[in-house]
Parts: structure tokens; C-alpha cells; sequence
């Protein structure tokens, strides 16, 4: 029986509704205050609308202000959207875009000490503690998380070790070796460790890990599910974006029912996509957050392009932090074929219901004679290679029929061996668009 107390910084996690209505007007007050008297793209943007910082008196008068964007940040690049001098900023991040410049962001001192306090709180939900050995296998540097996750464990009082990604060998022998308990990993790569351990031979009975905490990436249920099966771990899913401050933004507890937001840090609404109307709990839209106590760069209504909903029933954990649904999708992931509307997470959600599928996938589109094509490659075991050319005939029609139902397209499904897809050390690359040459999500 774990009898660690609870971390001072999870308090938090319990507010009454009105402490923490308290806490969130007093904060949103103050950081649109603070944005609109030191960010000049704010400043503009509300007054274009007729709006000063006296015009928000409730957390719902949220809505009147204007959204801000990803662009924003690429747009005024690197430090247009700082409230702080550079000699108050003590850390930056950067994010790599597929194109053009890096989105900066920078951290005060409180910033990085609130920042350090969620990612604590992240990983008590998950049951950990100071008692437990952390392989850190995100990555450290401009990538805000190796170094999110790091503070936070160190904070915990855990003992860490800042392997970050790759080199999975040596993942292997610091797992073994280490006495390692918990992992921080993209769930893409966890997967990759799974087989590279499995193919020593010893699996994962010999080795101490009991927890996997997973984010950067979407992932489903199913693929929990598997995670969870062979590797013998609670897989946890985690939150967050450097926009907003990195990982922390977000976690599940130990009930694994939904993702508690640290609503005393970051505001959240749920917005249609298409026309930006707020949208009542329990419905699904895009996330949308504002950062209420982000001092160097705060964020006004985010728009995350995240697609989740609200969890309206209390969580059995005790925590009174609103949940929000596990992200199914990004609405800019979406891929387009054929006029249908198609995200990697549904054709992931239908392969792995069938039986024998792999969660190693890549999705091909290509255009022939004027005409979208989409080809989905599966990995499947070696023994299914040996089985006969019936079965494998069989599994394909199972996988593009459960394909087809999920998302009302058949798509050419191909068996390939194992490893015959790229493995990831960080986001796995699921879609590869030669309809634009070169193009992949």
C-alpha cells in the first residue's frame, strides 16, 4: 500500500468550485491586463472589437475576446508576443513546424516554477512518487518535453534519469540495470521498446516498470489496450503544448477515465471549428485556452486545433479539476479523400479491432488517372507470413471491411513484415501525401 502522503502541490487538484472560480477570474483579469498593456497584437486585436481589460468581469465574458493562433507566433517571430523583457525570461523553447521558422516561447522564473507544479501534479495522478526510478525518454533541448517532464519528477522527489530518446539498446540496459519503475515516452516509441525487448528474449517480467507516461502524439484506447498487454503497465496519457507551457496542461489519474485539466492555470473552452462558437459541455469541438498565469508569452484563447469535449460527471479519483475527453484527433490532421473526411486515429481505432493487426501502420495516398487512391500498410507477424495465402487474403478483407465501417471508405490494405515500416524515436509519421511530392503529416 502506497502510504506517501499527497504532494503539497496537488491540493490544488481538490478546490471547491468557488475557490477555483476565484482563483481563474482573478488570474484571467490580471493576464489580460498584463497583454494588453505589453503585447501590441492584443492590444490591437481588442480594441478593434471595442474591448479593454475593465470588460471582463466573469469567466464567461472569456468569449468576447479574440482567438489567438499558431500564425500568431510564427508571424512575430521570435519575441513579438512577449509580456517580459528578455533580462526577466530565464528559459526558451522552440517548436519545429513542418514549415518556415520555429514557434519561440520563453518562461519567467514563476513560469518555470508553475510549470514544474502541474508537471508534478501530472505525475502523482499517475501514482508516483519519490520512491520511483523515471527513464525520461522524451527529448531534452528546444523540445519542451525532456525538460517539463524532468522538473517536475525531480520535484516529486523521484529519482530521474535523463536518458531522452533513442538509442534504444541502451534504453534496454537502463530499464534492466536501473531498477527503472516509470517511463516518459511518445507512445509511438514505447511501441518500438516493446518489440526491441520482446526480441531479447526476457520481456518485461524481469524488469521492475510498472507505469508508462505517454503523450506528444494522439493515440487510442485500443492502442492502450496493447501497451498495457504486453508490457504489464498502467499507460497513462498526458497533455500539453509549448504554446501553452509544454507538457502539464492535462493528465489522467488513476482511473484512466478522461484527461484533468489544471483548470487553476489554463482556462478552457470547447469551440465549434468552423465558426468559432463556444460550445456547452459534453459536445465535441476544438480545444481553446488561455494561459492564466503565464507571465513571459501568455495565450488568450488558444486555439489548440485539438478535438476533445468536456466530461460533465465527477471523477471517482475525488479530484474536482474538470476532464476532458482523450484527443481523438487535431481538425488540421484531418487528410481529405475523395471528399470523405478521414483522420489517422479512426484508421488506427479499426485496425487494431481486428485480430492479429499490429499497431505498426502507414498511410499512402497517391493520385491516379485524377483520383485519390489510399493504401494502408499494416505489419503483421512472421507467422502470419507462413500461414497460407488464404489467410492472409482473409485478414486484409477483415482490416479494409473494419477500415470501411469506421470511416466509410475502402482503402487497399497491404500486409508488410515486420520493421518494414520506419520506427520512430519521437511523433510517429503516419501519413506520407504523395499527392504533394515530398508531403508527409
Amino acid at each position: 500500500m502506497n502510504t506517501v502522503p499527497i504532494h503539497p502541490d496537488s491540493y490544488a487538484d481538490f478546490l471547491t468550485p468557488d475557490e477555483l472560480h476565484r482563483i481563474q477570474l482573478f488570474r484571467l483579469q490580471t493576464v489580460v491586463q498584463n497583454s494588453y498593456e505589453k503585447v501590441p497584437l492584443t492590444r490591437d486585436r481588442m480594441k478593434e472589437r471595442g474591448l479593454n481589460p475593465d470588460h471582463i468581469n466573469s469567466l464567461t465574458d472569456v468569449a468576447h475576446l479574440p482567438f489567438m493562433q499558431k500564425t500568431d507566433l510564427r508571424d512575430t517571430y521570435p519575441y513579438g508576443l512577449f509580456a517580459r523583457p528578455m533580462s526577466d525570461v530565464v528559459r526558451l523553447h522552440a517548436s519545429s513546424g513542418t514549415t518556415g521558422k520555429p514557434i519561440v516561447v520563453g518562461y519567467t522564473r514563476d513560469d518555470m516554477a508553475v510549470w514544474t507544479s502541474v508537471m508534478t501534479r501530472t505525475l502523482c495522478a499517475a501514482g508516483l512518487n519519490q520512491m520511483d526510478v523515471i527513464q525520461n525518454a522524451f527529448g531534452y533541448g528546444l523540445f519542451t518535453g525532456g525538460l517539463g517532464a524532468h522538473y517536475g519528477a525531480e520535484a516529486l522527489g523521484s529519482t530521474v534519469i535523463p536518458i531522452s530518446g533513442g538509442n534504444t539498446e541502451r534504453q534496454i540496459m537502463v530499464m534492466q540495470d536501473f531498477g527503472v519503475t516509470a517511463i516518459f515516452s511518445t507512445p509511438s516509441y514505447f511501441l518500438h521498446l516493446i518489440e526491441a525487448i520482446e526480441a531479447t528474449g526476457t520481456g518485461f517480467k524481469d524488469l521492475k516498470l510498472k507505469v508508462g507516461v505517454f503523450g506528444a502524439e494522439p493515440w487510442t484506447d485500443a492502442m492502450r489496450a496493447h501497451i498495457q498487454d504486453r508490457a504489464g503497465i498502467k499507460a497513462y496519457d498526458i497533455y500539453g503544448l509549448s504554446e501553452i507551457i509544454g507538457p502539464g496542461v492535462a493528465t489522467e489519474c488513476c482511473r484512466q477515465s478522461g484527461l484533468h485539466v489544471f483548470e487553476d492555470h489554463f482556462l478552457m473552452e470547447i469551440v465549434d471549428p468552423e465558426t468559432g462558437q463556444v460550445l456547452p459541455d459534453g459536445e465535441e469541438g476544438e480545444l481553446v485556452l488561455t494561459t492564466l498565469s503565464k507571465q513571459a508569452i501568455p495565450m488568450i484563447r488558444y486555439r489548440t486545433h485539438d478535438i476533445t469535449s468536456i466530461i460533465t460527471e465527477p471523477c471517482a479519483c475525488g479530484r474536482t479539476l474538470r476532464r476532458i475527453n482523450r484527443i481523438s484527433h487535431r481538425s488540421d490532421d484531418m487528410i481529405i479523400i475523395r471528399g470523405v473526411n478521414v483522420f489517422p486515429s479512426q484508421i488506427e481505432a479499426a485496425l487494431l479491432k481486428v485480430e492479429q493487426s499490429l499497431p505498426h501502420y502507414q498511410i499512402v495516398l497517391s493520385r491516379r488517372e485524377g483520383l485519390d487512391q489510399i493504401e494502408v500498410q499494416v505489419e503483421v507477424t512472421e507467422a502470419m507470413f507462413r500461414d497460407r495465402v488464404s489467410a492472409l487474403e482473409q485478414l486484409q478483407k477483415k482490416m479494409s471491411q473494419a477500415i470501411e465501417h469506421v470511416v466509410g471508405l475502402r482503402a487497399n490494405v497491404r500486409l508488410v513484415e515486420l520493421q518494414t515500416i520506419a520506427r520512430s524515436q519521437g511523433k510517429a509519421k503516419r501519413v506520407i501525401d504523395k499527392r504533394r511530392e515530398g508531403s508527409t503529416l
